[in-house]
């Protein structure tokens, strides 16, 4: 892999665009959350392929779809930000979250499953694994053995994330395109996944204006015990403007949501309202923002 681009800040985010096989274009990012600085924990935030095959309305990654990343493309990613900030190699960071969450569904690359058991061989104790899905409908047998590279090198620290954004089936596949677990399937997937030392199960809504998240089903399928609920702000992509899809919330007012949050804790429900620094929006480090910009436009 060969890096092409990069744009951002080291105080906050920067976006690297790296060029693979067959002059394909991916992206990877790193990133702080101040005021925690980057020997508290540092953030990786990798692709699993090229483009990606499911094309979210919201998601700027979508699109350009050309193949999965092998496991060499997927270290390749990695090795490059650690080399540019660890150059011995070797993070200090007292937590070292990779997140599989950038380009691409993970579920649909085997490499990944290489790649995370590659990754515990090197025995990081600092290593925190971020999976995050949308939970594709043949999905389990890789669910399944991800469970069990977790219990074998990750328990503890690996925290699996499902993509819902709505408890509506009609608005979850207008937004999602693909065919997915139905959300009994999901509850049910996630409960076989968690051992009692793991971190819970992550749902995650992008709170869009007009589309239905309903706490009262979300708590008839998912319990309290093995289930997390995360709210999140429409980042301001490409995709998301020219399908008119319209934030649910104002970031920079979080007691805009305040309502649906307090609905979800009357549940029982652990709720974390991820809004993230603002800035990031400007140096385009959302899903695929940035590569998506320099295919359509042309550059380099």
């Amino acid at each position: 892999m060969k890096v092409i681009a990069e744009h951002g800040n080291d105080g906050l985010a920067k976006v690297y665009v790296g060029e693979v096989d067959g002059g394909h274009r991916i992206e990877f990012v790193e990133s702080v959350q101040p005021p925690r600085t980057r020997e508290d924990k540092w953030v990786n935030i990798i692709s699993t392929s090229v483009g990606c095959p499911i094309s979210c309305k919201m998601c700027d990654a979508g699109g350009h779809y050309a193949r999965p990343l092998s496991v060499e493309e997927l270290s390749a990613q990695v090795d490059h930000l650690v080399r540019n900030r660890f150059p011995n190699g070797e993070v200090t960071s007292q937590m070292w979250k990779i997140q599989l969450a950038r380009m691409g569904e993970p579920t649909l690359n085997p490499a990944v499953l290489d790649f995370l058991r590659g990754l515990a061989n090197y025995g990081h104790d600092n290593v925190v694994i971020s999976f995050s899905t949308v939970a594709p409908s043949n999905c389990a047998p890789f669910i399944q053995q991800l469970r069990s590279i977790k219990d074998a090198a990750f328990r503890g620290r690996f925290q699996l994330q499902f993509s819902i954004h709505s408890t509506d089936n009609a608005a979850r596949l207008r937004l999602i395109p693909a065919r997915c677990l139905i959300l009994p399937e999901m509850a049910a997937l996630g409960r076989q996944f968690r051992n009692q030392a793991d971190k819970k199960v992550t749902l995650n809504f992008i709170v869009i204006k007009g589309v239905e998240i309903d706490p009262r089903r979300i708590a008839s399928l998912f319990d309290t015990e093995n289930y997390i609920i995360k709210l999140t702000p429409l980042n301001p992509t490409y995709r998301a403007r020219y399908h008119k899809v319209q934030p649910g919330f104002d970031a920079e007012k979080p007691e805009t949501v305040s309502g649906l949050v307090k609905r979800f804790e009357e549940k029982g429900f652990e709720v974390i309202l991820s809004i993230g620094e603002l800035e990031e929006n400007r140096i385009g480090s959302n899903c695929g923002q940035y590569v998506s910009t320099m295919n359509d436009s042309g550059v380099i």
